[in-house]
């Protein structure tokens, strides 16, 4: 994991270590989209925030970055490599963009700066998991060229009590055409 974790950085996204100075900012980042924690696994917008991130950063399976928009200098949210494997295959999840520069051309830059950081650190396979109910991640994901692999089903309790179903996408290698 330590391989991944490094600064990358392509206009307006600069993605840094997240490190404790990155708290604060991004609890108030998280606190701009009160809805969007109803389909996230944890809740970043509330009380869950302190717990969330312990969480993200005590797991030896998680890469954590803060994402600052170079335009502004401003933290505007999270991401994370999740689970590398032996076999090259690693999940970029745990994705929170503020909503004043979410979608367009700033996610897709959060996305590339990160798939291909890891295709060049070794992996040919990136793995998107996205809950079924999240249509405006799933889109995002199939416009970087993944693919659809399956759903699995009720593989995961949210925060809110909610059995999610579960929808991974795989891009490979030699699918990204950057």
């Amino acid at each position: 994991m330590n391989a991944l974790l490094t600064t990358l950085e392509e206009h307006p996204v600069r993605l840094e270590p997240f490190a404790d100075e990155h708290l604060e900012p991004l609890r108030e980042a998280c606190k701009a989209d009160c809805d969007v924690w109803e389909i996230y696994p944890v809740n970043l917008g509330g009380d869950g925030f302190d717990g969330a991130i312990a969480m993200f950063r005590a797991s030896p399976e998680w890469t954590n970055f803060a994402i600052i928009d170079t335009q502004s200098e401003q933290l505007v949210g999270i991401t994370n490599y999740i689970r590398p494997t032996m076999f090259g295959v690693v999940e970029i999840g745990g994705t929170y963009i503020a909503p004043h520069v979410r979608g367009g051309p700033f996610n897709r830059t959060v996305k590339k700066l990160l798939i291909e950081h890891a295709f060049q650190s070794g992996f040919h396979k990136i793995e998107f998991r996205v809950d079924t109910r999240n249509r405006r991640s799933q889109a995002a994901v199939l416009k970087l060229g993944a693919k659809h692999e399956g759903t699995t089903r009720q593989d995961m309790v949210t925060w809110t009590g909610y059995r999610r179903d579960t929808a991974v996408f795989g891009l490979l290698q030699d699918e990204w055409t950057g």
